[in-house]
């Protein structure tokens, strides 16, 4: 089973930086995702996709984290990775991660993903 669980969460001052990471803490090597991706939800507004990165290593970025973001993964894709950087507070809220392994799909910002983490809290003080 899939168990996609998010990392490094926590408080940062505005301008600040900060990585997250997710791990599948369930069958490591055995789930190899196609595509992975993190996406955000501040409070009382909607889930955002803000980055993505398929098998290929292509990434793919949210208007408002392009330049400041950047998604990877590590060699064997069981962890996955992002820097964010120039943090504001319009940045804060629960960072999920997400997975798929369907070969050739959609794999985008925002896109659709089957498997999701629990979420790790950033908050960023001005």
């Amino acid at each position: 089973k899939v168990q996609l669980v998010e990392y490094g969460g926590g408080s940062v001052q505005d301008g600040g930086s900060l990585r997250l990471l997710c791990a599948d803490s369930g069958y490591t090597h055995i789930y190899t995702p196609a595509c992975m991706g993190w996406f955000r939800q501040a409070p009382g507004k909607e889930r955002e996709g803000d980055a993505a990165i398929d098998s290929d290593g292509n990434t793919s970025y949210a208007y408002s984290v392009k330049e400041r973001f950047t998604i990877s993964t590590d060699d064997g894709r069981n962890t996955l990775y992002v820097k964010m950087s120039s943090l504001s507070p319009e940045d804060a809220g629960m960072y999920f991660c997400a997975a798929h392994r369907i070969l050739g799909y959609d794999c985008y910002a925002g896109s659709w993903f089957k498997d999701w983490g629990q979420g790790t809290v950033v908050t960023v003080s001005s």
